[in-house]
């Protein structure tokens, strides 16, 4: 079969690529492909302190920490303010027109990172400089029409990006962390440091880097009405139900009780309330549809 795009293509003249079955390659791509069947960002209260917090590490070039147990809803605010959906799908290495930087990576201007569970000193080192170089240089593509940081100094040394957000930072080392200070040091952008409880502890055992923290965050749980708005919006009743939609609000609140506020988990209910409606035919949404989707599940019992 022909490749989509000819020009791009890294085969030699009769070449069938068999060799990408027979010898060793990594995946081509170093993140997972998008998901088309994400639903909907839902603004709560918790992404608008998120967005708060966010706000003034970037603008003051400040350390930011932010921490909070699994679940909640950390990284979807993170790549959310940073664009890093809309920056991952333009940034691609096959597309064969670029079109136009995404507005949203425009205005936040913000690079995304996560270290390897085994991340070594020397992929930290390159890790950081890349991604925050690439965001600067995307700024001048789109003001400039050309990439040329000797004609266009201000994006040298990232120089145009404002904000690098490092995920999953429980899983710097000392060393790591070392390399993070030192970045910061050298660079004109706030950091923000985002993990599990505790990490606020950890830290404060490395004071070179912890007396460099401007602003600190806790991203905690959605409260029960916040939940509830939020899964009125994603599961609204159906109109003209015999029962004036008694057991559709009796099976969001059972949701609510379910899943404690926690995104994550009301993603993965969700989607098993969907896999029993559909085995079983069922449009409304019952207290007994949820609860057959929760036996399901290893957690939320």
């Amino acid at each position: 079969m022909p490749p989509n795009n000819p020009g791009h293509s890294i085969l030699n003249k009769g070449e069938d690529g068999r060799r990408f079955l027979t010898q060793d390659f990594g995946e081509v791509n170093s993140s997972a492909p998008p998901r088309p069947d994400l639903p909907p960002f839902q603004t709560t209260r918790e992404h608008r302190r998120f967005t708060e917090f966010a706000a003034p590490v970037r603008a003051h070039r400040y350390i930011g920490l932010c921490w909070g147990p699994p679940g909640v809803g950390k990284t979807l605010s993170a790549r959310h303010y940073g664009g890093i959906d809309e920056w991952e799908q333009w940034h691609s290495l096959f597309t064969e027109d670029l079109g136009p930087v995404p507005p949203r990576v425009l205005e936040a201007r913000t690079a995304f990172f996560t270290p390897t569970v085994a991340a070594t000193t020397k992929q930290i080192d390159q890790g950081l400089p890349r991604v925050c170089q690439k965001i600067s240089f995307a700024v001048d593509f789109a003001e400039h029409g050309v990439v040329d940081p000797y004609v266009h100094t201000e994006s040298r040394s990232s120089g145009r990006t404002e904000l690098l957000i490092i995920d999953e930072a429980d899983r710097l080392k000392t060393t790591g962390l070392e390399q993070v200070r030192d970045f910061y040091d050298h660079h004109h952008m706030g950091v923000i440091l985002i993990g599990m409880p505790g990490i606020e502890k950890r830290l404060a055992r490395y004071p070179q880097l912890y007396s460099r923290i401007g602003f600190a965050h806790e991203y905690r749980q959605l409260t029960a009405d916040e939940l509830t708005a939020v899964l009125t919006t994603r599961l609204p009743a159906a109109e003209g139900a015999a029962d004036g939609g008694v057991a559709h609000a009796t099976a969001v609140a059972t949701i609510v009780r379910i899943t404690g506020g926690n995104f994550r988990l009301v993603d993965r209910l969700l989607t098993q309330i969907e896999r029993v409606q559909t085995v079983n035919g069922l449009d409304e949404l019952t207290p007994e549809v949820v609860e057959a989707a929760r036996d399901a599940l290893l957690i939320g019992h």
